[in-house]
């Protein structure tokens, strides 16, 4: 499961608090005196997976105590009390909202990757995210991603190579993008997209490590698949598809043959988490 460096999350999110409060929290320290200590619960709202205990530990990583009493990857009940806070009232209040987004976005793409692992498919078969994320949060939604029980794809366009049809057009064919993927970057896998079954045999000639079926219908795709394990080495070629898929298509690709499909939708259709801070 991809890892977060503990810098890496205090940075980011003293970002966001500078963001949110960038000359002080005005109605806080109106009346709040700066060393008033106070107690808070951080409390599910709705049934749910949570995601974000490393997030919640360096939101608060100056507080006297935060207490976790969930892990990453439980499923929590309307009402449980997923932390507990004593220090500063201050920095409680000021970081309430800041703290409550970034923890409703990733229990939310947690609980939603969640509906897709539950759903039976062939062994050995994985469901992976894409690069639709939101900017500035990619990490961030990727680990919520991994929490949820699928698997991340290329974290960016440094990770992999992936040509599409513009790169296509872009090298003068595909055995010029092929041949300048595999001189620049000879230890790095390569995958082609494509979107019709003339495209394969296209690509026969060829050495792919990979195919993503974009924006197919099963019937496509398992017509893609036969086709590609009837080439040499057609066996080991990994093959995905994507585009289009959601939690009411998805049964109907698992059983094509594919090794994988990869979902958008994982994190743009992930609704946030109810969740709430209470001072006590």
């Amino acid at each position: 499961m991809l890892t977060l460096d503990g810098e890496w999350i205090r940075s980011q999110v003293l970002r966001f608090f500078s963001e949110d409060a960038p000359h002080g929290d005005l109605t806080t320290e109106s009346f709040v005196p700066p060393e008033d200590v106070a107690s808070a619960d951080i409390i599910a709202g709705e049934t749910s997976v949570f995601a974000g205990t490393e997030v919640l530990r360096h939101c608060f990583f100056d507080l006297k105590e935060v207490n976790l009493l969930v892990e990453d990857g439980d499923s929590v009940e309307v009402g449980t009390i997923l932390a507990t806070l004593h220090g500063s009232a201050r920095d409680i209040l000021t970081r309430e909202r800041v703290v409550l987004n970034l923890l409703q976005r990733l229990c939310g793409i947690a609980t939603n990757v969640k509906r897709y692992i539950d759903i039976p498919v062939p062994e050995g078969f994985i469901i992976l995210d894409t690069r639709k994320t939101t900017p500035g949060l990619r990490k961030l939604e990727k680990y919520a991603v991994a929490v949820g029980g699928a698997y991340n794809h290329r974290m960016d366009l440094s990770s992999a190579i992936l040509i599409k049809d513009n790169h296509i057009v872009a090298a003068g064919g595909l055995k010029n993008a092929e041949a300048f993927a595999r001189s620049t970057h000879p230890d790095v896998p390569v995958e082609l997209e494509i979107d019709s079954i003339d495209q394969i045999k296209d690509a026969q000639e060829i050495e792919l490590d990979g195919f993503l079926l974009d924006n197919m219908n099963p019937k496509e795709v398992e017509s893609c698949v036969n086709l590609i394990r009837s080439l040499p080495s057609g066996e080991s070629i990994f093959i995905e598809a994507s585009g289009g898929i959601n939690l009411e298509t998805f049964p109907e690709f698992v059983w094509t043959g594919i090794d994988a499909v990869s979902i958008g939708a994982l994190t743009t259709s992930a609704r946030n988490i109810d969740l709430r801070l209470d001072l006590k």
